[in-house]
């Protein structure tokens, strides 16, 4: 069967500005384009006189397919969207349930969920720069900083016994506590990964290549940056000082002190620069959290939420009964809607869902940053070369499989 069935084709999708330019595809396989991303560039000899994003190549249905699964079976969901930030994905949707239930997780729980949600923001931001600076030529940063995420994925196995998609952060808390070693495993990794991390800053900062294709290059003023609906570390580079952990705290982000970094040009250059400063800002963060991280549990004690502990399925007929209704049937929230949301490592990221009472969402729907952010490729693409397309995509910084769910 024929693929333009399938595929739209160029005529169907934009309209050539003038009769003297050329039309060039760049994507969808395309390995600077991050994914499965079609790029339809009008061309006046290098130069770009309009972009296009053409999405929807991965179009997976998780959607609608969360609907018909129960709320905890819903968080595995939310792991493959954006799979370099699973843990902040988790959250957002955990934060979601907990509002539609009126429960809180405890303060412990609180800590451990930031903890999680930082390395991950860490280990986003280190795929983000490995690959950016590869995109822009320069190879030596990526296994610098692909070492450190290998580190970071080491403490997500030591949680859950697995590296990437943990879905570790669960509705009423987390599936466990802190494993033993892990707090030791931690405190080496914040020990270490500023001085990797300043090895890096040393090999691009003031690299006079590095600047040239950066400083200048895809510039997005504060005001076309709102207007777009565009979020985190491409907003703040912007100079758009808004940061959900600050503006609206969740859980317990209010107790640590961080700075949010602002770019004064919103090029390619200060949205690298904001980046590397957010990573060191989550070094801080990870250090209050681990110094205070409180004592007590770590799931709400709400029971027809949160399972009952290992110990107590040992000793209590009545727990197992419980573990099994809670894990084949779920739980029932009242009838109503709900919209929970965090700063993710790529801006604001959100999860909508609406219960009709039932063990499963009526609806359950992301506001995805990646899907959000991408628009603006379209403005900064205009009036720059086509080799600026691959620097001003790489500092959107953005995963496909959120965008096209």
């Amino acid at each position: 069967m024929s693929s333009d069935l399938f595929m739209p084709s160029t005529e169907t999708i934009f309209t050539q500005e003038s009769e003297g330019t050329m039309i060039v595809n760049m994507g969808p396989q395309h390995p600077s384009t991050h994914g499965v991303l079609r790029v339809i560039c009008e061309l006046d000899g290098e130069t770009i006189v309009k972009a296009k994003c053409v999405i929807g190549y991965l179009h997976t249905g998780m959607e609608k397919e969360a609907e018909y699964q129960t709320y905890h079976k819903c968080v595995v969901m939310t792991d493959r969207m954006d799979y370099l930030n699973a843990n902040g994905n988790n959250l957002a949707h955990a934060l979601a349930v907990e509002k539609l239930l009126g429960i809180e997780v405890p303060k412990r729980g609180q800590y451990l969920r930031v903890i999680l949600a930082e390395l991950s923001r860490l280990a986003s931001h280190c795929v983000w720069l490995g690959t950016h600076a590869l995109d822009m030529g320069a190879m030596t940063p990526f296994f610098y900083i692909m070492q450190q995420r290998e580190m970071v994925l080491d403490m997500f196995e030591m949680f859950s016994g697995v590296r990437m998609m943990p879905s570790w952060i669960v509705p009423g808390g987390l599936r466990g506590d802190i494993p033993d070693g892990f707090e030791v495993k931690l405190r080496n990794f914040l020990e270490e990964f500023p001085k990797e991390l300043g090895v890096v800053e040393d090999l691009l900062v003031n690299n006079p290549i590095w600047k040239e294709r950066s400083t200048g290059v895809g510039v997005l003023t504060g005001p076309e940056a709102l207007a777009l609906g565009c979020s985190g570390p491409i907003a703040r580079a912007s100079g758009v000082a808004w940061d959900l952990r600050k503006s609206n705290p969740y859980c317990s982000y209010e107790d640590f002190d961080f700075l949010i970094p602002v770019g004064q040009h919103g090029d390619v250059y200060d949205r690298f620069l904001v980046r590397i400063a957010e990573m060191k800002e989550s070094c801080k963060i990870l250090r209050q959290a681990i110094d205070g991280l409180p004592s007590g549990p770590y799931n709400t004690l709400d029971r027809k939420v949160s399972p009952p502990t290992r110990s107590e399925l040992d000793t209590s007929m009545e727990a197992v009964i419980h573990h099994f209704k809670l894990y084949t049937e779920g739980f029932r929230p009242p009838v109503g809607e709900a919209y929970g949301c965090v700063e993710g490592s790529k801006g604001e990221l959100g999860f909508y869902i609406v219960s009709d009472g039932t063990n499963r969402p009526y609806r359950w729907h992301e506001r995805p940053s990646s899907f959000m952010n991408l628009k603006s490729l379209e403005v900064m693409a205009e009036g720059r070369l086509i080799a600026d397309v691959i620097a001003i995509i790489g500092s959107i910084d953005i995963v496909l499989g959120e965008i096209d769910r």
